[in-house]
């Protein structure tokens, strides 16, 4: 059976995978930042080469700050910066193979291998079983892993027919042709739970040239959500992150790159790191692939071009930087996967619509009130914050539906005003945007579903009772003092910030004021006369 190392000819997304050389983070010769490498010391990962263009960053400034100025002077025709590294997981990849019904063996035409998976985290709490042998045993799968004595142990299971087809795939109407984020919010609940337990679907929403038979060698930008757990109440909205890579000739897709953000400074129950990782690695990892845990959606838009996907990816790259080295740090209210997404491609020049705050009024009337109850200001600026945060960038779904219409306003010619250079080159560069829906694998967890896309939906779902709701802790990873590089600027302060301000002001001078004013006035009522 034919076992080639991840880097062998192939993608990463937009990238030969051949600029690439295999190590782990403990590398010493790495063009990777050294805070970058610290997360990843026991991972295998994928860096670039020598010589070839790595995202860099800019010192002294704030990321999007950093962005912008970036891509103002960026060439148009410049090659793209490679990413800083990305996680593969595993050093060898078995493609075309085949599972054994009892999972014990993996067969291909020249030969086969004793089977067997990486064991579960122990912070996971539910893990690949019967119901997941039987599930690939039915087709074609793609294995990352590593031999060990004469076996192969297996990290990622991908499944290949899950993939665009070696033609476009078969057009669907919107639901509603006039509000397509509507649209997009009933096809990703159209299916019972969101699609957890149906098929692999993929679908054309919109097309400039009806008849077009193959997208073969294309250049796509997806946005991906993945959809709610159904065992953890804090991962009801679902997570985001943004998608590169070509259409294969076979329609494959599972070697797009992915770039997700998780927070660096907890350890994850399913031993995520935020990096650019594989689409078959990200949603399909054993322990850490987000298909184990709930269904997801990707809007693909598929470019004549690849400058728009070009720009986007290796500005990520330096967003990365930024995020490693804690110059831009992940708060969950205004700075988590969707927010961070959305913000880059904001600063980009694609002014993606916000949809306002869940309510600004009720932050600011609530903060005393959640302060008393929870005898915590703490929980009351992170209440204050998520009301107050705009809901593109706190609900993943929210962020989804609004891309999509977006894109359906730019290839139908509906440019908005403050659009800039990435909204300009996705307008010229759209050739079809395509929407597909990926099912939960099935194994010992229970089945998610669609993401809540508003605070209040998701507020609705999580029980009144705070016992009986799920919530899986997980330690704490202390960034090192020693990584915090001199130039780092203070944090901005949050929204929150100034409603602690504002409320300490009105309990020193507001409150007694008004306490005085009422004495003054009862004390006028009483005198004679």
């Amino acid at each position: 059976m034919p076992i080639t190392s991840a880097v062998a000819p192939g993608s990463f997304g937009l990238f030969d995978a051949t600029d690439f050389r295999q190590v782990t983070g403990t590398c010493t010769d790495c063009p990777t930042i050294r805070q970058a490498l610290w997360y990843f010391r026991d991972e295998t990962i994928a860096v670039p080469r020598p010589g070839l263009p790595v995202a860099s960053f800019a010192t002294h400034t704030h990321p999007y700050d950093d962005l912008r100025d970036w891509a103002a002077h960026r060439p148009a025709d410049a090659p793209p910066d490679l990413p800083p590294l990305v996680w593969i997981g595993a050093p060898d990849i078995i493609r075309h193979a085949r599972l054994a019904p009892d999972g014990t063996e993996l067969a291909a035409p020249d030969g086969t291998l004793r089977f067997s998976v990486t064991p579960r985290i122990p912070l996971n709490r539910s893990y690949y079983d019967a119901s997941s042998i039987a599930f690939f045993a039915e087709r074609a799968v793609t294995v990352r892993g590593h031999p060990v004595d004469g076996a192969f142990v297996g990290r990622t299971l991908w499944p290949e027919d899950f993939r665009l087809g070696e033609a476009a795939p078969p057009p669907r109407a919107l639901p509603d042709s006039a509000a397509p984020a509507r649209s997009l919010n009933l096809l990703m609940r159209e299916a019972p739970d969101g699609g957890a337990r149906s098929p692999y679907t993929a679908m054309t929403l919109w097309q400039r040239s009806a008849g077009v038979g193959s997208w073969a060698g294309l250049t796509v930008l997806g946005l991906m959500v993945n959809g709610a757990q159904g065992d953890d109440d804090e991962a009801l909205g679902g997570h985001f992150a943004v998608v590169t890579g070509r259409i294969a000739a076979d329609g494959a897709i599972g070697d797009w790159l992915v770039n997700n953000f998780y927070s660096l400074d907890v350890e994850s129950e399913k031993g995520i790191i935020a990096a650019p990782v594989p689409l078959d690695n990200y949603l399909a990892d054993l322990n850490s692939g987000q298909g184990w845990y709930r269904p997801s959606y990707m809007v693909v838009a598929v470019l004549r071009d690849e400058r728009a996907a070009v720009l986007v990816q290796s500005a990520l790259g330096r967003v990365y930087n930024q995020f490693y080295r804690h110059q831009l740090e992940y708060y969950h209210p205004n700075q988590n996967c969707a927010s961070i997404s959305i913000d880059t491609l904001r600063a980009l020049g694609w002014s993606i619509p916000e949809r306002g705050a869940s309510s600004r009024a009720l932050a600011w009337l609530g903060f005393p009130f959640i302060a008393a109850k929870e005898m915590s200001i703490g929980k009351a600026k992170l209440a204050f914050d998520y009301l107050r945060s705009d809901q593109t960038r706190l609900m993943p779904a929210a962020a989804l539906e609004e891309a999509f219409a977006s894109l359906v306003a730019l290839g139908r010619g509906e440019r908005a005003g403050r659009d800039g250079p990435l909204a300009r080159t996705l307008a010229q560069d759209l050739e079809a945007i395509a929407f597909l829906r990926f099912p939960q694998f099935p194994s010992s967890r229970v089945f998610g579903g669609a993401p809540a896309v508003t605070t209040w939906e998701y507020k609705d779902r999580i029980p009144d009772d705070p016992a009986l709701a799920q919530i899986v802790p997980v330690p704490p990873r202390p960034f090192p003092e020693e990584l915090r590089d001199p130039d780092l600027l203070p944090p901005t302060l949050r929204p929150s910030d100034y409603a602690v301000t504002a409320w300490a002001l009105l309990s020193v001078v507001g409150i007694p004021w008004a306490l005085w004013r009422l004495w003054r006035l009862r004390r006028r009522a009483r005198l004679p006369g």
